[in-house]
């Protein structure tokens, strides 16, 4: 029998992915809220058992390295829940109401946010991969100020078409970090306009990251916020994000706006974007190691992991 080609098994594979969004998006935000939680949960719980939270558990024990083993299977498990309870709301948020979306946030060291919002200003935001950036995102298009950020593009292609109209569609302006015009020029003039430009930077998927200390171990995060900061002389406001459960059981989340970060006196622009960077990366770092589930990172961030891998990358070719 002669063998399948590649192209045809990959493209059965995207098939596959996007009729799972697909079907996410047109039947998970008609479940009752409980069984759709539920149904994530068991989700999380399958992919831990079958191996899937072996990145994680590396990410964790890095960031926790006084955990046992046992509790760092526990966090493990918390944390896979957290991150498939992201997908859970996302795929949901199309249906909420500007009420409902208030009843799912609550904020914290907002106020600077808002005299700047209300002066016609614009602020960029330092966020890791904490909570559900999403529902954040949503929420601030309607409660806060207008939104502009950036989206990874997704493979296969119709995924990422698919949240592109998603987060349009919460009224964020969305621009493709790949695959169309350089963003930091259209984000350039994005902070000439009142709004928000949050930015995902705890992972670095560019060859122009800086290196950092996060929780005590070197690692790369992106330059781009700091960058953008600094030669728009705007201000630049490290932000996490977690979940906690509302009243009545149901799951909501936290926006703390960090203090905005201080831009150094003097340098060279590179060494006051590292400043800058490294100050995002301490802010995280205490939110990562206290709330350490919502820090749903399933790649490689610490340097000693991104070495391993392009070492094993290098010997297999």
């Amino acid at each position: 029998m002669s063998p399948i080609p590649s192209g045809l098994v990959s493209r059965a594979t995207d098939v596959v992915t996007v009729a799972g969004f697909r079907l996410g998006w047109t039947v998970i935000r008609r479940m009752p809220e409980r069984a759709a939680y539920a149904l994530f949960d068991r989700i999380a719980d399958l992919t831990v058992a079958r191996g899937g939270g072996a990145r994680m558990r590396s990410n964790y024990a890095t960031v926790r390295p006084e955990l046992d083993d046992a509790a760092l299977d526990g966090l493990v498990s918390d944390g896979m829940r957290a991150y498939m309870r992201y997908y859970c709301e996302s795929f949901r948020l199309p249906v909420l109401s500007a009420d409902e979306l208030a009843a799912r946030v609550r904020v914290e060291g907002d106020g600077p946010v808002r005299e700047i919002l209300a002066a016609d200003g614009s602020l960029v935001c330092f966020l890791g991969h904490l909570g559900n950036w999403d529902l954040a995102g949503a929420w601030s298009a309607v409660h806060l100020g207008p939104v502009t950020t950036v989206a990874e593009r997704l493979k296969p292609e119709e995924v990422f078409e698919e949240f592109l109209e998603f987060r349009t569609g919460l009224g964020m302006t969305i621009l493709p970090l790949t695959g169309g015009p350089p963003p930091f020029p259209l984000l350039r003039e994005a902070t000439q306009r009142r709004g928000l430009i949050p930015l995902l930077s705890d992972r670095d998927l560019s060859r122009d990251g800086v290196e950092v200390d996060f929780c005590g171990e070197p690692a790369r995060m992106a330059a781009g916020p700091a960058a953008l900061a600094l030669t728009s002389r705007r201000p630049l406001f490290p932000v996490s994000i977690r979940h906690e459960r509302r009243d009545g059981g149901g799951w909501g989340i936290v926006i703390t706006f960090h203090e905005p970060v201080a831009v150094p006196d003097s340098g060279p622009t590179r060494d006051k974007v590292a400043a800058m960077t490294q100050a995002c990366a301490d802010a995280l770092g205490e939110a990562v190691r206290t709330h350490t589930a919502d820090w749903h990172m399933l790649q490689p961030v610490f340097t000693k992991d991104l070495d391993a891998n392009r070492l094993a990358r290098a010997g297999a070719s």
